[in-house]
């Protein structure tokens, strides 16, 4: 197609539809949020008590530390290989649980479940990291509205999986671990045809006032998907035909970020063939244009003798400002870091551990919803799984955005929003934990929702803090608090506090019910969120000047920006 050679609009085509496939991946990417609407099916099938069945969850989450094969990978081979070999990880994995949950098989030995369920977490690390490294890369201006579409779109994805498998299978398990074997390793396939890094030369091309409209498209686009799956969960149960067109609608929703792209393409082609026709009209400027570089270069040749000087001055300059930065042992903040320069900072810590606190209590909350919902007397627990996911999403959507806009407003650093998503999941936890009535949905709202802002906003975070050039890899080692968080406080703290509780059943296992069954798990979670509170506004004190910085950069690329406009 014509468009792909028209310099940097074609670039800015391409990157946008990578975008859009980026947005695809994520969309299929958050299969190790969705362990509670198939655990009870283990659970039963092995025969399995809470403590073991946690650790299954925690070996569902170890797959992510080895994410930080797919961060050095990330550096070295090109974005398509990355998708690739979690797709192909992701089908082994969840094709291995889906024979032992529909049957096929017999149940595998406890250990070799727990590498499957690794494997399958895993997955999702080459699938992230690939989507996040490329895409920030391509759009560094816009890393707040990046971060929170596309970790937005993961958040969607537990609910997404879970309303079509409701929908076209009746929340059948086997059917449910089908999906998440074979769906994934297909979007990858496409997306490895489109998403691509661009070069940093065609990034620096990006037009933000154009971006900006784009990202709020799609921003809106995600909404709509968020509030229609809402609907949806809300309505209570559906029949067989009013399902099946609204799985219709929504695949359809899916692919509607696919107009902006278009829209790009088509714009760039107008514009081409406009300039054309001035070109047929004017007899060609080609001349023009080269007589006026031949003029310019004769000026340069008869000015050499007066810019030697300020040349020299310039490149002595320069000299000097390498020789300051091989004085200093390390960058500073805000300055490309290695991982082993980023380790040693007192920063890197504090956000490491801040994120540990939100994170790590989430995922325990994710992990056991189907018990906990079990033990306050549900029979259908995925109502909580989706309200998880949908306002997960809604908190990741809207602090990427958010927070980008009181950066370049007020210089407000991007910690100052973890913080406050750490007071709001207290109070989540809180409130599961008095055991009121309505107390798990209310809860399952708060916590997705603080949730999803602690994830959007710590990936930038980290990018302005060490630097692009080894992002990958520090991504991947803040992930490690996932499987990290989930060992401590879900396989730990959570089973071994529920079986305490529990009364052992006929067959192997054991059950609980009542709302005392997790409140003293949820008060130990609250407890770690005060601290992740501190953490987060001592980062934010400590990245007070950065972000002041980052501020006056991004004002003055606007201004830069709306200059042409004024003439």
């Amino acid at each position: 197609m014509e468009i792909w050679n028209m310099g940097w609009r074609g670039t800015m085509v391409r990157r946008w539809l990578g975008f859009v496939t980026a947005v695809w991946v994520q969309c299929i990417s958050g299969n190790n949020y969705t362990f509670s609407n198939y655990s009870g099916a283990l659970k039963t099938l092995m025969g399995l008590t809470q403590l073991q069945l946690n650790n299954l969850s925690v070996a569902k989450d170890i797959g992510k530390a080895f994410g930080i094969v797919a961060g050095l990978a990330s550096d070295r081979l090109p974005t398509p290989i990355i998708l690739l070999i979690g797709s192909l990880e992701g089908l082994v994995g969840y094709g291995a649980q889906w024979l032992v949950v529909r049957q096929s098989i017999r149940p595998l030995p406890y250990w070799q479940m727990c590498i499957f369920l690794c494997m399958g977490g895993n997955s999702s690390t080459w699938m992230n990291t690939a989507v996040l490294v490329t895409c920030i890369r391509n759009f560094r201006q816009n890393r707040g509205p990046v971060s929170g579409i596309l970790k937005g779109y993961v958040g969607l994805s537990t609910a997404i999986f879970t309303d079509i498998c409701c929908a076209l299978f009746s929340s059948d398990p086997a059917s449910f671990i089908f999906l998440l074997a074979v769906v994934p390793a297909a979007v990858c396939t496409m997306a490895m045809l489109f998403l691509r890094e661009s070069p940093p030369e065609d990034v620096e091309a990006e037009d933000d006032g154009d971006g900006s409209q784009y990202f709020a498209v799609i921003n809106a686009m995600a909404v709509a998907i968020a509030v229609y799956l809402l609907i949806f969960d809300l309505t209570g149960k559906h029949e067989a035909l009013v399902s099946r067109a609204f799985a219709v609608v929504l695949l359809l929703l899916l692919a509607a970020p696919v107009a902006v792209p278009i829209h790009i393409a088509l714009k760039a082609i107008h514009r081409s063939g406009g300039y054309r026709e001035a070109d047929a009209e004017d007899g060609g400027v080609s001349e023009p244009l080269l007589a006026e570089e031949t003029e310019k270069t004769e000026a340069e040749v008869a000015n050499s003798g007066e810019t030697s000087g300020d040349s020299a001055a310039a490149e002595e300059v320069v000299v000097e400002e390498k020789v300051e930065r091989g004085r200093r042992q390390r960058p500073e903040i805000g300055e490309d870091h290695t991982i082993v320069e980023a380790v040693k900072t007192i920063d890197f810590w504090v956000l490491f551990f801040s994120f540990l606190c939100g994170v790590g209590t989430g995922m325990t909350v994710m992990n056991n919803m189907g018990q906990m919902g079990t033990a306050m007397g549900y029979t259908d627990v995925s109502i909580f799984v989706s309200m998880l996911s949908i306002w997960g999403f809604f908190g990741r959507i809207s602090s990427g955005s958010i927070s980008e806009y009181f950066i370049k407003k007020h210089a407000t650093p991007r910690p100052v929003w973890n913080a406050a998503s750490q007071i709001l999941m207290t109070a989540g936890y809180v409130v599961m934990a008095i055991g009121m009535p309505g107390a798990l949905f209310i809860g399952s709202v708060i916590v997705g929702l603080s949730y999803g802002v602690r994830l959007a906003v710590s990936v930038p975070t980290a990018s302005e803090l060490f630097g692009l050039k080894y992002y990958g890899l520090i991504y991947n080692i803040l992930i490690l608090n996932l499987p990290l968080g989930s060992f401590l406080f879900s396989g730990l703290l959570a089973g071994v506090l529920y079986d305490a509780e529990a009364t052992n059943t006929e067959g192997g296992g054991n059950t609980c019910v009542g709302a005392h069954c997790y409140r003293m798990v949820l008060v130990v979670l609250a407890l770690v969120c005060l601290v992740g509170i501190g953490l987060d506004v001592l980062l934010a004190y400590r990245t007070k000047q950065l972000y002041g910085k980052i501020h006056l950069n991004k004002r003055a690329r606007g201004t830069n920006a709306a200059a042409p406009d004024s003439h």
